[in-house]
C-alpha cells in the first residue's frame, strides 16, 4: 500500500532533533546514516562532504504508530540554511516503480526536478522535486523488499 510520511530537513541539528522525538515518542531507528557513510561517486553534482559535512545526517527515520517521520540535515549543495518551506518534503513510498513513476512524473509536470527517477546505493528506486507550487517530494520504491 502506497505510504506518505514527512521528511524534515535540519541544519546541522537532525540527529539532535531525531533522538528527542525518540525520547518522546519511543522506538528504535531502522537507519540512521551519515553523509560520510556515501559511497563514492562519480556524479559531478555529487561532489565527496567536507569532514564538517560528513557528521552530518544524510537520511534517519522514526518510525510513530503507522506514520514514519524521515530527516536529514542540509548541506553546502543543498543550501546550509533551508528556506521556509524547503526545509521539509512529503515522501511517498510507492508500491513499484511504475507506480513510482507514475507519481513523480504526474506530480512534477510543471515543476523543478532535483533528482530524476533511478537506483541508488541503498537499494531504492529514488527521485526528488519540486512540484510548480514549490512543494518537495521525494518519491521511493524500496527494490529489495523488507
Amino acid at each position: 500500500m502506497t505510504q506518505v510520511n514527512p521528511y524534515l530537513i535540519f541544519n546541522g541539528n537532525c540527529e539532535e532533533a531525531f533522538l528527542f522525538y525518540q525520547s518522546v515518542f519511543g522506538g528504535e531507528f531502522p537507519y540512521i546514516g551519515k553523509f560520510k557513510d556515501m559511497p563514492p561517486s562519480d556524479d559531478p553534482n555529487c561532489p565527496p562532504p567536507s569532514a564538517e559535512e560528513g557528521e552530518r545526517v544524510m537520511h534517519v527515520s522514526l518510525p510513530i504508530g503507522n506514520t514514519i517521520i524521515m530527516g536529514s540535515d542540509s548541506t553546502s549543495k543543498t543550501g546550509d540554511v533551508p528556506a521556509f518551506g524547503g526545509n521539509f518534503s512529503i515522501s511517498i513510498n510507492a508500491d513499484s516503480t511504475a507506480e513510482a513513476d507514475r507519481f513523480f512524473n504526474g506530480l512534477s509536470a510543471g515543476g523543478n526536478v532535483i533528482m530524476p527517477m533511478e537506483k541508488t546505493f541503498w537499494g531504492a528506486y529514488f527521485g526528488m522535486f519540486a512540484d510548480k507550487f514549490g512543494v518537495h517530494w521525494m518519491v521511493n520504491f524500496d527494490e529489495v523488499q523488507q
